[in-house]
């Protein structure tokens, strides 16, 4: 049976596309040099996949920064203000990821959102309404070439029409519907270039059908589909989606006159009863999304063999496929040198998921694939115990009365109370957490772990740069202060290396957005906490001044979203785990005198699932008692923070309230403060800071911009004793130079507004 990977990771087995590209952002190498690393990569990727025994390989899912961004450029959506810097294709590119700051202008980065129920961001097309949406590059056939000439026949893909439009930010006062009949001609030529290169598939994303689809989105995708699927031409079209089923449009997309359809059977809840109740056609290829290109445990190979067999009595010609790109998971196993057999057993990773491809393959083309050795020793595995349970973590779960999620006395009250006790000045400031990570705080910790530094060197080491963060905010004039989490590799991984319960891998690297590379612990076993994780270098940096330090801590959500779960229980139960152990830290932090607490939930919208009616019993009723739960042991007068970013969350506004924390910022800046309105419409009580400026950015925003943000942020309704200023996220991807500039630029615009009250 044949096989077919939707998309591969780009950033290369040990992060080179990663440096290559800041190499390029510091002036270090020319854009040949760039271009040329791009290449041996995407070689590299392909000869891979190839040898793996791959029967449908894509190409164009490389990026230097984004998928979707490359289609925005392939159609011409540019926003002029881009276009108007005079850069080189590839800065002005980088520019719409990055924003511009220099000779030729200062512009801010388009906004970026999650993709979908993933933790990797895209970067959300903008377009205006002069955009002239139309073909207008050729990195597609660029790259179906080079894997040509090295021999490899691909698939080339692309983020779909329909997708496409859903994606994008409509800046003026036409939708999507007056883009139509534009974004078909452009995807018809695009087509009609495939068949004259005699290309045989092409492979269009479509993830939005998974979502809740209204008859206006139908309207939608048929006005798109039915006039690009009469296109004339050879090249076959495999419309590919993922991240759960498309039970809203499945009845109307197996009658047209698709090739091949691809579908989720890991996410996609009703994909197999949608294929057994409607069928599938004969004439057409199903693209079965077997093989989980999100989490890292192994196929249980009996169970998809199962399913593969039961679609071949259907006589349906069926292709093994991963569930989405591959891009969500590591490079491979292959650079874990620390982690034994006994746990990387159950792992795989990307270049391992091509070999269970392989060997799925040709299992399912054997009758008798049960007496295979192959299939004999996954049957093993799977029947095998892991040890992974933990009895007083369960016997303490089963404590949990409905009362330990609810904290007393009501917001408002405690809102007095703190406003008594901390006499914070009207607008306070703050920051997020985390303070650049610059290159002698890396060389600290990579030298302690190597062993060349001992544990007090290395406690030192931090102690200096804590009191180094806690003078420059004081000098700045900072309100609220953070330690600047030097001792931290990853505000999740960190954690989880004081938990019971967790793994981790030495380059086990995923693509989060563009340059940013996260490392995400393993969840292998009951999660608990035996010992103090933060409370050591929170007091010494509240020893350090007489103004309020916040105690900085991940929330149970954010743990297990930037984890890479397991699936022998339930994610309610997993972070209901954590909760109490992140509780123990809460407590534990106000107890040594720690008056104000953030406990960061960033990725708390990552698992909402994608359809609206499945949003709180299948994860919001539990996630948000979870966060109630780490903190609602605290006294009063105890100020509870927390943090969210780079998501939309406007829609589950009354669940955030409902966390019940005494302060939350938000991700603001990138999104243009759309975020203001539904506070307003929802009478958010919690207090509330927006980001008032991007950090993803290396520009510094100036002190009138910032001062017109807050005057917006006031309009807006948010009052003003309950506005806080800060920037949209931590600085630890900053350099110094840039957030020094930036922060006393915006303690000056606090400052003016105050002055002006």
């Amino acid at each position: 049976m044949k096989t077919s990977v939707i998309g591969f990771p780009r950033i290369g087995t040990l992060r080179e596309l990663k440096f290559a590209s800041e190499k390029y952002f510091r002036n270090e190498i020319d854009e040949e040099q760039l271009k040329q690393t791009a290449a041996e990569l995407r070689k590299t990727h392909w000869n891979l996949q190839k040898s793996a025994g791959i029967d449908f390989i894509s190409s164009n899912d490389f990026s230097f920064y984004d998928i979707v961004l490359d289609t925005a450029v392939l159609l011409n959506i540019i926003p002029k203000r881009y276009k108007e810097l005079g850069l080189s294709e590839l800065d002005t590119y980088f520019s719409m990821a990055r924003g511009y700051q220099g000779e030729h202008g200062d512009v801010k980065a388009l906004a970026m959102k999650k993709w979908f129920n993933t933790n990797y961001h895209y970067i959300v097309p903008e377009v205006e309404d002069d955009t002239q949406i139309k073909l207008s590059g050729d990195k597609l056939w660029n790259e179906y070439d080079e894997a040509e000439e090295l021999g490899i026949v691909t698939k080339p893909m692309i983020t779909g029409a329909y997708t496409m439009l859903k994606l994008c930010r409509y800046t003026g006062n036409k939708s999507a519907a007056d883009y139509v009949d534009d974004i078909v001609k452009a995807y018809k030529e695009l087509l009609q270039t495939c068949g004259k290169k005699q290309i045989a598939w092409v492979q269009f994303d479509e993830p939005a059908l998974v979502l809740d689809m209204s008859d206006e989105d139908k309207k939608l995708f048929h006005e798109i589909y039915d006039e690009l699927l009469a296109c004339s031409t050879d090249t076959k079209i495999l419309l590919q989606t993922y991240f759960g089923d498309i039970r809203d449009i499945y009845e109307d997309v197996i009658k047209m006159s698709f090739a091949g359809i691809g579908i989720d059977f890991i996410e996609g809840k009703q994909s197999y009863e949608l294929v057994s109740k409607f069928g599938f056609p004969k004439d057409k290829v199903l693209f079965a999304g077997l093989v989980n290109g999100k989490n890292i445990w192994k196929n249980h190979y009996d169970k998809t063999l199962k399913i593969v067999n039961e679609l071949a009595d259907k006589g349906i010609d069926t292709v093994i496929s991963t569930s989405c790109s591959l891009l969500h998971v590591p490079y491979t196993l292959g650079n874990e040198e620390k982690l034994s057999k006994e746990y990387t057993a159950y792992f795989s990773f990307a270049k391992e998921k091509l070999v269970e491809l392989n060997e799925l393959g040709k299992l399912a083309d054997k009758k008798n694939y049960c007496d295979d050795e192959v299939y004999k020793k996954n049957h093993e595995l799977f029947n095998g115990n892991r040890n992974c349970t933990n009895a007083n973590v369960s016997e303490r779960l089963s404590k949990v009365k409905e009362d330990d999620y609810i904290r007393l006395p009501k917001r408002s009250e405690r809102q007095k109370l703190q406003k008594e006790e901390f006499k914070l000045p009207e607008l306070p400031t703050t920051t997020i957490g985390s303070f650049p990570q610059t290159k002698d705080v890396k060389a600290n910790r990579s030298a302690f772990k190597r062993g060349e530094k001992t544990e007090q060197e290395y406690i030192e080491f931090n102690k200096k740069k804590i009191a180094e963060c806690v003078n420059w905010q004081e000098e700045i004039g900072i309100d609220v202060l953070v330690h600047g989490e030097y001792e931290r590799n990853d505000m999740v991984e960190y954690f989880g290396e004081s938990l019971g319960g967790f793994l981790f891998t030495q380059k086990a690297w995923v693509q989060s957005y563009g340059t940013r590379c996260v490392k995400p612990p393993i969840i292998w076993g009951d999660v608990y906490r035996d010992k103090p994780i933060t409370v050591e270098w929170s007091v010494y940096a509240q020893s350090l001044t007489k103004k309020l330090m916040k105690g900085m801590l991940t929330g149970p959500v954010t743990i297990l979203n930037w984890s890479f779960p397991r699936e022998d229980i339930s994610i309610k139960e997993s972070i209901s785990q954590i909760a109490l152990a992140i509780r123990d830290e809460v407590l534990d932090l106000e107890a040594n005198g720690i008056k104000v607490i953030q406990i960061d939930e960033a990725a708390l919208r990552e698992k909402l699932p994608l359809r609206k009616t499945d949003w709180y019993k299948e994860y919001l009723d539990f996630a948000i008692p979870a966060f109630r739960l780490t903190h609602s042991g605290v006294k009063p007068e105890t100020q509870i923070h927390t943090h969210m970013c780079y998501s939309e969350f406007t829609d589950i506004i009354p669940a955030i309230d409902d966390m019940d924390a005494d302060v939350i910022t938000f991700e603001a800046s990138r999104s243009d403060l759309q975020i203001l309105d539904s506070l307003r419409e929802n009478n958010f009580e919690t207090e509330a800071g927006p980001g008032v400026y991007d950090i993803h950015s290396p520009r510094v925003p100036s002190v009138e911009e910032i001062t017109n943000v807050l005057k917006l942020m006031l309009t807006k309704k948010i009052e003003r004793d309950k506005l806080w200023v800060n920037p949209d996220c931590g600085l630890k991807t900053r350099g110094v130079k840039e957030s020094d500039a930036s922060l006393r630029n915006m303690v000056l615009a606090a400052e003016r507004l105050r002055e002006e009250a």
